[in-house]
C-alpha cells in the first residue's frame, strides 16, 4: 500500500482525551478516531491489526476443536430472565444496553453469550454422542460502561472473542477448560506479549473457577501477586495470603479509656501504644440485594487488615436466599446521606464495637396486608468476622461511643464472636504465601485481555438444557465459557511495547512488516530503487508500505516511528554504493544492505522475530 493514497494523518501533539501512552499513539498514529465516548473508529492500520489478531485466535481455536459460529447482537430479555441475569446486567451492573421494539418487546445488546449459546444448545444437543462441543465467534459486544476510558482498554463498543463449551460431566469440562488453557497461552506467545495467567473471581459470569490472562504493562488497571517460584499469581480480587503474625498485646485487663481525636486506627495506635495487629476494627457496609431489600453489615477485622469487597460481596451472594433474591446489586459503605435514611440516631463512626446495638436501626414501617415492601431494610445488623480477628486476645476496640474505646477485650467473655467466620481480607505485596511460606507475594500492574470460566451447570439448569446419558437418562450440559478481548489485545500491545518515539509492533500482529521510505521524491533513482524493492518484497510475501508521500525526509522517519512498522528501508545516500538502510524499529538497529540482499534479510529476520517466546 503506497501511503500517498492511504486514509492516513497523524498528530505531533497528544490529544487532550487520552490518558495512557498506548492511547495517545494509537490517536496520534492514525490507527483509531473516537465516535462518542467508549466508542471508536477502527481505520486502516488499525483493522489490520486487529485482522492479525483475530486470525491468531482463529487458528488456536480451530486447532483446540472449536467451530466458529455468529451469534446474534440483538437477545431477548426472556433468555436473560430464564438464567436470571437481566436484573443484573440491567439494574445491579447496569451494563448491558437494553430497549423496547415497537412490539413492546424488551431486548438488549449482547454483553456476553452464555444465555443464546445455551438456548441453541437446549434445541439442538440431543445426546452425548453429540459431545463435547465448542463453539466460538469473533463479535462485537456492547457494555455500557459507566466511565468509559482509556481508549480500546474499557470502551463500550469492543470485539471479542468467546467461546463456549458443552461436555457431559465435569471431568470432560475440565478436559476442555485446560485446553483453553493452552490455547489462551499459545494466542499471548504468538503475539508477542509478556502476560501472566492469574486466579481471578468469576463475578457476574459466574461458576466455580477461572483464570485472568493478564498482559503486563505500568498502565494496567488490575494488581497482579504472585510469587518468585512462579507457583502461584492471582488478581488481588482473588488472591490469598498469610498475613503477619499479631503482635503480643500490651494490654492485661478489660476496661473502658478515653481517646479522644483516634478515629483511624493510626491515631489509636499511636494513643494507646499498640500494633494494628492487636485492634479488631468494625467496617459498616451497605448492601441491596436484587428484591430491593437493603441489609447493614458489620464487618470485624483485624487493624492491620482491609476489607476486599468482591470477596466480601461473594460472602453475601451466598446469603441471597436469606433475603427471597439471587444477587447483590450494590455494596457500599454508607454516606451521610445513605444513614440519614435507615440510622435512629448518630452513629459512632471511628468507635464502633462488634455488638453495635440494632436500635441504631429505624424500626422498618409495616407494609399494607397483602403488599410486600419495596426498599425495606432489615432492622438487624449482619455481623461478619474475618479470620484475622477470630484468634485475637485482649483486643482494642470501639466502645460504641464517640471518643472511648475499650482495652483488653475478648470473644466469647466481652464480645460474642459472629456466628459468619469469613476470610474477606484483602492481600497484598509482601504477605507470605500459603503454597510456601518462604515465599513472598510480588506486585504487578496487568491489563486483562482473557477470562475462562468452569461455569458448570449453572446457565443449563435454569434454562433447561439437557442432553440424553449413555444410560439413557436426561443430565444437564456441563458448560465453560471462555473470552478474548481482541480490540483490547492489541492496544494492549502498544502499551506494553513503545517508546518516546512511538509504537513497537510485533511483528505477528504488525499491520505491516516493512515500510520503504523515499527520502526525496524528487531524486529518480531513490523512487526508482524503492518502487522496485516494494514489488519485490510484496511478492515475496512481506506486507511492505511504500512512503511516496511529498514530505520532508525527517516527517517520514519520525511518521515510520511512530507507527511502529517492525522494518524501515530507506533508498537514501547509500544508493550510490548499491545499498540501502535497514533499520530494526525495536532496536533502532541500522545496517546498510545491498539491494540484492534485502528481501531474504528481511525474510530471515520475520521469521526469527514471529517464534513465539517460551
Amino acid at each position: 500500500m503506497r501511503l500517498s493514497q492511504m486514509l492516513f494523518v497523524t498528530l505531533r501533539e497528544d490529544p487532550a482525551e487520552a490518558e495512557i501512552p498506548s492511547h495517545k499513539l494509537l490517536l496520534r498514529a492514525g490507527y483509531i478516531r473516537r465516535v462518542a465516548s467508549g466508542v471508536y473508529a477502527y481505520l486502516p492500520l488499525m483493522w489490520r491489526v486487529l485482522q492479525k489478531v483475530s486470525q491468531i485466535v482463529r487458528e488456536e481455536m480451530n486447532a483446540a476443536g472449536a467451530q466458529e459460529c455468529l451469534l446474534s447482537q440483538l437477545q431477548p430479555s426472556e433468555l436473560w430472565k430464564e438464567s436470571g441475569r437481566w436484573d443484573t446486567y440491567t439494574k445491579a451492573e447496569g451494563i448491558m444496553f437494553s430497549l423496547v421494539d415497537r412490539q413492546e418487546r424488551e431486548m438488549g445488546l449482547g454483553p456476553t453469550h452464555e444465555e443464546v449459546i445455551t438456548a441453541i444448545a437446549r434445541d439442538m444437543v440431543r445426546s452425548y454422542r453429540q459431545l463435547p462441543l465448542n463453539l466460538y465467534q469473533i463479535q462485537t459486544k456492547f457494555r455500557d460502561e459507566i466511565r468509559p476510558r482509556f481508549g480500546l482498554m474499557r470502551g463500550r463498543e469492543f470485539i471479542m472473542k468467546d467461546a463456549y463449551s458443552f461436555d457431559a460431566d465435569e471431568t470432560g469440562m475440565k478436559e476442555t477448560y485446560q485446553k483453553m488453557n493452552q490455547a489462551y497461552h499459545n494466542i499471548l506467545r504468538r503475539s508477542g506479549l509478556a502476560f501472566r495467567a492469574v486466579d481471578a473471581d468469576s463475578g457476574a459470569i459466574g461458576g466455580s473457577g477461572s483464570q485472568e490472562f493478564m498482559v503486563l504493562a505500568d498502565a494496567g488497571e488490575d494488581e497482579i501477586l504472585y510469587t518468585d517460584d512462579g507457583k502461584y499469581a492471582a488478581n488481588v480480587e482473588k488472591a490469598v495470603s498469610l498475613p503477619a503474625d499479631a503482635e503480643p498485646s500490651p494490654f492485661k485487663t478489660y476496661e473502658q479509656r478515653e481517646t479522644p481525636g483516634t478515629e483511624t486506627i493510626e491515631k489509636l495506635c499511636q494513643f494507646l501504644n499498640c500494633s494494628p495487629t492487636n485492634v479488631v476494627k468494625n467496617v459498616l457496609y451497605q448492601a441491596t440485594y436484587d428484591t430491593g431489600m437493603t441489609v447493614l453489615l458489620l464487618v470485624s477485622i483485624r487493624g492491620d487488615q482491609d476489607v476486599n469487597e468482591v470477596k466480601l460481596q461473594n460472602e453475601l451472594v451466598k446469603l441471597a436466599g436469606q433475603y427471597g433474591g439471587k444477587t447483590v446489586i450494590a455494596l457500599t459503605v454508607p454516606d451521610q446521606t445513605a444513614q440519614e435514611k435507615w440510622a435512629a440516631r448518630p452513629l459512632p463512626l471511628g468507635y464502633m464495637a462488634p455488638n453495635l446495638s440494632d436500635d441504631y436501626i429505624k424500626p422498618a414501617k409495616p407494609a399494607p396486608v397483602g403488599v410486600k415492601a419495596a426498599g425495606s431494610v432489615v432492622p438487624k445488623f449482619l455481623r461478619l468476622v474475618d479470620k484475622t480477628a477470630v484468634e485475637l486476645k485482649n483486643f482494642a476496640t470501639g466502645a460504641d461511643e464517640a471518643g472511648y474505646h475499650v482495652v483488653g477485650a475478648n470473644w466469647g467473655k466481652e464480645f460474642q464472636l459472629p456466628e459468619l467466620v469469613v476470610d474477606v481480607r484483602k492481600a497484598t505485596a509482601g504477605d507470605r504465601a500459603i503454597h510456601d511460606p518462604n515465599q513472598t507475594l510480588q506486585s504487578a500492574r496487568g491489563i486483562e485481555i482473557g477470562h475462562i470460566f468452569q461455569l458448570g451447570t449453572e446457565y443449563s439448569i435454569s434454562m433447561g438444557a439437557t442432553y440424553t446419558n449413555e444410560q439413557g437418562e436426561e443430565a444437564p450440559l456441563v458448560m465453560g465459557c471462555y473470552g478474548v478481548g481482541v480490540s483490547r489485545l492489541a492496544q494492549s500491545a502498544v502499551e506494553q511495547s513503545h517508546d518516546k518515539d512511538g509504537i513497537i509492533w510485533s511483528v505477528a500482529i504488525a499491520p505491516y512488516q516493512a515500510i520503504v521510505v523515499i527520502p526525496n521524491i524528487n531524486a529518480a533513482e531513490q523512487v526508482q530503487a524503492a518502487e522496485a524493492l516494494y514489488t519485490e518484497l510484496n511478492q515475496a510475501g512481506i506486507e511492505t508500505l511504500l512512503d511516496d508521500r511529498n514530505e520532508r525526509a525527517g516527517v517520514k522517519f519520525k511518521d515510520a516511528d511512530l507507527i511502529g512498522i517492525p522494518y524501515r528501508i530507506v533508498t537514501g545516500k547509500a544508493l550510490k554504493n548499491g545499498k540501502v538502510e535497514v533499520v530494526n524499529r525495536a532496536t533502532h538497529e541500522s545496517q546498510e544492505l545491498a539491494i540484492a540482499d534485502v528481501v531474504l534479510h528481511l525474510k530471515r529476520a520475520i521469521v526469527d522475530a514471529s517464534m513465539p517466546q517460551p
